[in-house]
């Protein structure tokens, strides 16, 4: 098998380059591949010919896409379908990347794959249509939603992330308020890149969902990172509202991955673990021991 990775020097993409050392892989960045320029596809998998593309990309700025939803759409709906006709034409699978933003959050309870999608915001809704173009194209597909990602590559300066934004506001001294009214399933970018290698060791294609076993609020999420860095800034609660983001989003979007589970194939651990492990990996990625 040779892989193809769009977005090699993303969270995700910078694990998955790791956990697939060793495989025929082909990496590649935003620089060297345009996925909204059908071209620049066609020209990367006629010259590798993978079996599998694997593609990361995506614009994912949840609140900027309520303004910009014409470059959320760009990237998230027509830059898939691009991968998805090249894909076609090339006969090669294709491994997509979705969210937990694409329910409206009023279940009550986890979300499994059956579950009927309800967007409430852009950028949910230019997910949703990138699942579309994948199911619509292609018979040979796995199609992942996932939800509140974290990796080391956000932590060296790569784009961020939730806990490195965290950090940095405790170690300004700053009084930090945090989202306590939104219940989520935050998922280690390493622990989902082991998971994928799992996956596609073989042909069971499809949708599924894949996050880390367990959920908590954006807050319960903070105070977590704090406790295992042995810090306590000032920390409070508060409401979507008070937050003043611009995207509504789901109230309650964790996901079961009931598909993983039934296929004996579910290798996620809780989000504890596998933020515990992060915390670890970051202070050695940034020499902090």
């Amino acid at each position: 098998m040779r892989y193809l990775i769009i977005g090699a020097n993303g969270q995700l993409g910078s694990d998955l380059v790791c956990v697939f050392q060793g495989e025929d892989l082909v990496a590649l960045t935003h620089q060297e591949i345009e996925i909204r320029d059908i071209a620049s596809i066609r020209g990367a998998l006629r010259q590798y010919s993978p079996d599998l593309v694997i593609n990361t990309a995506a614009y994912h700025k949840v609140d900027l896409c309520e303004d910009r939803a014409d470059e959320a759409f760009a990237v998230n709906a027509l830059g898939v379908r691009n991968v998805a006709m090249v894909c076609r034409e090339q006969d090669c699978a294709l491994m997509h990347f979705s969210t937990d933003y694409v329910f409206d959050g009023r279940k009550g309870e986890p979300y499994v794959e059956e579950d009927l999608p309800g967007p409430l915001n852009a950028y949910g809704v230019s997910k949703l249509a990138g699942e579309c173009f994948v199911r619509a194209m292609l018979d040979r597909y796995f199609l992942l939603r996932t939800s509140g990602l974290f990796g080391t590559a956000g932590s060296s300066g790569k784009g961020g992330n939730f806990i490195e934004t965290m950090l940095r506001l405790a170690s300004e001294g700053k009084a930090i308020r945090v989202v306590a009214d939104q219940v989520l399933s935050p998922t280690y970018t390493l622990d989902l890149a082991r998971q994928i290698e799992v996956l596609v060791s073989g042909d069971n294609y499809g949708l599924y969902h894949a996050t880390s076993h367990g959920a908590c609020s954006w807050y319960q999420f903070a105070a977590k990172i704090f406790e295992l860095e042995g810090i306590a800034p000032e920390l409070s609660p508060q409401t979507t509202a008070e937050s003043g983001s611009r995207a509504v989003r789901p109230a309650y979007s964790e996901l079961d991955n009931q598909r993983l589970r039934t296929l004996g194939l579910d290798r996620m651990r809780s989000w504890e673990e596998g933020l515990a492990d992060y915390l670890v990996a970051r202070r050695a990625t940034r020499g902090d021991g």
